[in-house]
């Protein structure tokens, strides 16, 4: 069903992109607010406000370079509506004043040749250097299309309670068209973005949502029946609810967040999933007692270490705005005592795997070479070998997936194994 455009919607969309445009808190909580707020918004009303406001976020400069000066909230929904999806003004004709339609029209018209790379590419410049150092400029390109984006939804079976095919044939009963992640043994991909919190098979456990590429990092640590394995960056814990069906309900998973807030929207996914096997713990720090106690003792560590989140820009394109080169290099810093930490908890045979989802060289491979560097008795294991056994086709001794290859958030994982 799509919402019937009216000024009363638009001026919604302006309010809500004001907000954003603060940049003093993550796109999607602003958004979720805003829509508790506003509860007279059906859902076709709060996928166009969403979808629009952004729009803008993704497109945000090239989208300023058409406005030529004219940068108001209200004309950057316009250039919005019009360049990147494509309306006419007679389907704007509902906001549109006459005195508009002349610089709308010329600001449609602007030829992209007139920006500069980074512009096209609608990235800040620290950031278009980096990536163009890495990936080159037509790569680049294409990596930045790719990221403007809106993700396909992406759902996990929960193994647990279900399997695919069976999720699948119920999916289809209810008219939900849906099909097997090319990737991922457990993941399913939705042709559209169904509303999914009060659906009873979401309710009953049978699936999360969850990224095609996030799935995979459970595959590269392989975690077995009756170990002791750490989620060491927990979260919300939806890599700790794969793990745990990974290990199909035995031994002993800790779930460890230095949150108490995350750790909370943990449990009700929890208690859904039918897992026994998870210990959610907060620390205080990555060298908290709590840790330390587990040294030399687990078998496999997932450090999903915390970082700029910039292989996600399809669903959080407000973090290029929110980003810099500081804000990286501090998180190196962070990410590199986190992964000492992690190490120092797996007995010898055991392994590490650490991931981010940036796609900078700084958070990944620096952060592997220095770590392999300064701890001898760890190895990389290529990731295209371990994925193999387990009928996953990926090239490289790191896993890195990109959106425009692989169509799942842009994600990097290494396999670090410690000499027995």
């Amino acid at each position: 069903m799509k919402a019937r455009f009216t000024p009363a919607l638009f001026a919604h969309a302006e309010a809500l992109l004001g907000l954003l445009l603060r940049f003093e808190y993550p796109a999607d909580a602003v958004v979720s607010r805003y829509f508790r707020e506003h509860r007279e918004l059906g859902h076709a009303d709060r996928a166009f406000v969403a979808e629009t406001v952004f729009a803008v976020l993704r497109r945000g400069r090239s989208l300023e370079a058409r406005c030529a000066g004219k940068l108001s909230d209200r004309n950057r929904l316009l250039a919005a509506l019009a360049v990147t999806r494509g309306w006419s003004q007679r389907e704007l004709a509902p906001v549109l004043k006459a005195s508009e339609e002349e610089w709308l029209a010329a600001a449609k018209a602007m030829p992209e040749s007139e920006f500069s790379p980074a512009v096209r590419c609608d990235l800040p410049d620290w950031l278009y250097n980096a990536l163009a150092a890495q990936f080159g400029a037509e790569e680049v390109g294409k990596l930045a299309q790719a990221l403007n984006q809106p993700a396909p939804l992406d759902l996990r079976v929960n193994t647990v309670k279900t399997n695919r095919e069976a999720l699948l044939a119920r999916l289809e009963a209810d008219g939900i068209a849906a099909v097997p992640g090319p990737l991922s043994p457990m993941a399913v991909r939705l042709r559209e973005k169904p509303a999914l919190a009060k659906h009873p098979l979401f309710l009953e456990g049978a699936f999360e949502v969850q990224d095609e590429g996030s799935q995979l990092l459970g595959y590269l640590l392989e975690p077995k029946r009756g170990e002791m394995v750490v989620d060491f960056c927990a979260g919300a814990g939806g890599k700790t609810l794969l793990l745990g069906a990974l290990m199909k309900n035995t031994g002993r998973l800790y779930a460890f967040d230095v949150s108490d807030k995350r750790l909370a929207n943990l449990k009700p996914r929890l208690a859904r999933s039918g897992l026994s096997n998870v210990h959610p713990a907060r620390i205080e720090h990555e060298r908290d007692t709590k840790v330390k106690r587990l040294a030399g003792k687990v078998d496999r560590v997932l450090v999903d270490a915390p970082c700029s989140g910039l292989g996600t820009l399809r669903r959080n394109p407000d973090l290029k705005w929110r980003q810099s080169e500081d804000s990286v290099a501090e998180l190196a810093v962070k990410q590199a005592a986190i992964l000492d930490a992690a190490a120092k908890l797996v007995r010898p045979g055991g392994r590490v795997v650490y991931a981010t989802c940036s796609l900078l060289t700084a958070e990944n491979d620096a952060i592997i070479a220095a770590f392999l560097t300064s701890h001898p008795d760890f190895t990389l294991t290529p990731a295209s070998a371990v994925l193999a056994k387990q009928g996953i086709e990926l090239d490289g001794d790191f896993l890195r997936l990109l959106p425009h290859r692989h169509n799942t958030d842009g994600f990097f994982a290494a396999i670090l194994d410690k000499k027995a």
